[in-house]
């Protein structure tokens, strides 16, 4: 396999594939579910399935205890069962990247050396949330991060969820630390990927709806929430915009634009409407998720599943 900054990848083409060095995690991820059974213990059987099912349409590679993987209510000791279980199931050729930020410096130098150990290729990093640190107090708890990982690191914006944002100059600050090689950018703020991307940063966008926005801006690839149900439509979308078709991507993006809003037009999105379409597509047989998230209803599941038959992803 050609591994994460492999220095003998090749580079530069616009279409890059896999493992080179301008799309180091490659191009189309999904922050893949960690499946429960109905008293909220682990179902580590289920999270293969949903590993196994991603892997076979489309996904470059899975990030691991994401936020959609619930990772504010699993442990570290689970961390570490997920990432080992998903390891065993998908085989040594797909890249995971492990979900190790948390609001607790500690806890998260935990998680990363846990991820080194469990076999990940890369860790993704988000800011502290809720405590809120300064810009100096996120750039010191990375470097803490990033020292402990020793793996490709993907830095993660998400300040609707964190209540803070990577500063720029932070950015031109951690851009120069090896192994940081990513960002997964869920700010929406597309001049801003472009300056990101002209620092040096494989950008990633972290909202499914600004994919091909963020491409035109120097992106190079996803990491998805509705690649539970479109990961092999999504990969297509992403190949054929990089191949320069740019109206042939925006034609895939129409189609599946139900789908965007059905997955991510309810409150809780993410774990919530990710297991759902799970369930629709017959891969788990439930959609158990971790209080204070709660599944779907009734009404929610109708209108998921009006949106995934609209853009064609349902049997």
């Amino acid at each position: 396999m050609t591994t994460p900054l492999d220095p003998a990848a090749p580079s530069g083409a616009a279409s890059a594939p896999f493992g080179t060095a301008q799309a180091p995690f490659g191009t189309m991820l999904t922050a893949m579910a960690t499946a429960f059974r109905p008293d909220g213990t682990l179902d580590l059987e289920g999270t293969q399935r949903i590993a196994k099912h991603l892997v076979a349409t489309g996904n470059d590679g899975l990030v691991v205890s994401g936020t959609t993987g619930e990772s504010a209510t699993t442990t570290k000791e689970e961390d570490g069962e997920i990432l080992a279980a998903v390891r065993d199931a998908v085989g040594p050729e797909v890249v995971l990247v492990a979900g190790v930020g948390t609001n607790d410096t500690s806890t998260s130098t935990f998680l990363a050396r846990q991820a080194r150990e469990r076999g990940a290729d890369g860790v993704l990093l988000v800011t502290p949330y809720y405590n809120k640190p300064g810009q100096r107090g996120i750039v010191h708890h990375f470097r803490q991060v990033i020292d402990a990982a020793e793996l490709p690191v993907m830095l993660y914006d998400v300040p609707g969820r964190t209540g803070s944002q990577i500063a720029l100059a932070s950015y031109r600050e951690l851009v120069g630390l090896e192994p940081v090689v990513a960002v997964k950018d869920a700010v929406g703020d597309m001049p801003r990927a472009a300056q990101l991307v002209d620092l040096g940063y494989a950008v990633y966008s972290g909202d499914d709806v600004n994919t091909l926005g963020f491409l035109a801006h120097g992106a190079v690839g996803l990491v998805s929430v509705v690649g539970h149900v479109a990961g092999r439509e999504l990969a297509t979308m992403i190949r054929t915009f990089l191949s320069g078709n740019h109206d042939g991507a925006r034609e895939i993006f129409l189609r599946l634009l139900p789908a965007f809003e059905a997955v991510m037009g309810v409150a809780n999105y993410g774990a919530t409407t990710a297991k759902a379409s799970l369930e629709l597509l017959g891969v788990l047989d439930n959609r158990h998720v971790r209080s204070p998230l709660v599944a779907l209803d009734d009404d929610e599941l109708a209108a998921l599943r009006s949106g995934l038959a609209a853009a064609g992803l349902l049997p």
